[in-house]
């Protein structure tokens, strides 16, 4: 494992994300955000490295980047920066808090982040970039594509697929074997029986 991650963003994700690393036993450089002033402490005492050409400062081979860029329904910003640092020659770690449960012969992609409480079992497979958010439950042999995210609560029963750039809401439910498409958002507490197709939006509360 390189010694050092620098984190992208400062916000309310980043700091879960700063704060699951140090748990999961990474050394946090620093974080670039062009709002906070270079040198500074930033979130949970991190020292503020500067906007993104700081990192033209660093070594690709001895640092990992970890995408603290939240996603609130419009994956659109963190995936662009992912796919860029990625382009760039960069990668990212693939974080796994140590109070989540992770079953076997599960497979994570890069980037991936398994925030506290979260439950994957057997079979598993997540994609890039991905957020497993905190206390969502992934039943047995889902795929979950990249740039996705399953937010707090959210629960997938076994086999469902989640194509790239969905969001499943806080709370939201996935029904045994469901498919749901690429580009999808399913709302908060939104109950999904029946397959959804790319594109569509599922409303908040709403039994589909």
């Amino acid at each position: 494992m390189p010694a050092d991650v620098i984190v992208l963003g400062a916000g309310g994700h980043a700091r879960v994300v700063i704060d699951g690393l140090r748990r999961a036993g990474f050394s946090v450089a620093g974080v670039c955000a062009p709002e906070l002033k270079p040198g500074q402490p930033g979130p949970l005492g991190v020292t503020v490295l500067g906007n993104d050409d700081a990192l033209a400062r660093m070594d690709k081979h001895s640092h990992l980047l970890a995408n603290g860029i939240g996603s609130v329904g419009d994956v659109t910003i963190r995936r662009t920066v992912f796919e860029r640092m990625t382009a760039d020659g960069w990668r990212f770690a693939t974080l796994i808090h140590p109070a989540a449960t992770v079953g076997d012969q599960c497979n994570l992609a890069e980037g991936t982040q398994i925030m506290a409480g979260a439950v994957l079992q057997c079979g598993v497979h997540v994609g890039r970039n991905t957020i497993v958010n905190s206390s969502a439950s992934i039943d047995h042999d889902c795929r979950i594509g990249d740039h996705v995210h399953v937010a707090p609560g959210a629960v997938l029963s076994g086999n469902v697929s989640v194509g790239a750039r969905s969001h499943l809401g806080t709370g939201a439910i996935v029904i045994h074997g469901i498919s749901i498409g690429d580009d999808v958002l399913v709302g908060a507490g939104a109950v999904v029986s029946r397959a959804v197709a790319s594109g569509t939006h599922v409303t908040a509360g709403a039994r589909y």
